[in-house]
């Protein structure tokens, strides 16, 4: 088994076949997205190979530590995260191709109009736990 990072972007990515923003959407899209999310977490449950999975909010800050006394806190630049990643999930999968499979068929999470996205997902596999590529 290896685990693997599949990252959800707000954008960076190249744009997804329906590329209209969430904040567009309808209560009843974002739902029937979420619950498509859902479904296919709960899938992956029931044969082992999920790990966890996370939304995450835009709010965040970059903390350094400055020596003696408080850190300093700033509220960007976000580049790397803030403004691109909505979420993730980890996976614990047999194969480098069962992973490249399931981060496609989670690319086709429903958006607007109840339309597949289509949309980029990152997948990075944890560093020493890849199987090997020839697979």
């Amino acid at each position: 088994m290896a685990k693997y990072l599949l990252l959800k972007h707000y954008r960076g990515a190249p744009a997804g076949v329906n590329d209209v923003p969430m904040d567009r959407w309808t209560p009843a899209e974002v739902d029937a997205h979420m619950q498509y999310m859902n479904d296919f977490a709960d899938r992956l449950r029931d044969s082992g190979e999920f790990v966890d999975a996370q939304a995450l909010s835009p709010e965040g800050m970059f903390v350094q530590y400055g020596g003696e006394g408080k850190p300093p806190v700033t509220d960007g630049p976000f580049a790397e995260t803030k403004d691109l990643i909505a979420g993730w999930m980890i996976i614990d999968v047999e194969s480098h191709q069962r992973a490249i499979d399931l981060a496609g068929e989670l690319s086709a999470a429903p958006g607007k109009d109840g339309n597949p996205i289509h949309e980029w997902l990152e997948l990075r596999p944890f560093l020493g736990e890849q199987p090997p590529a020839t697979e």
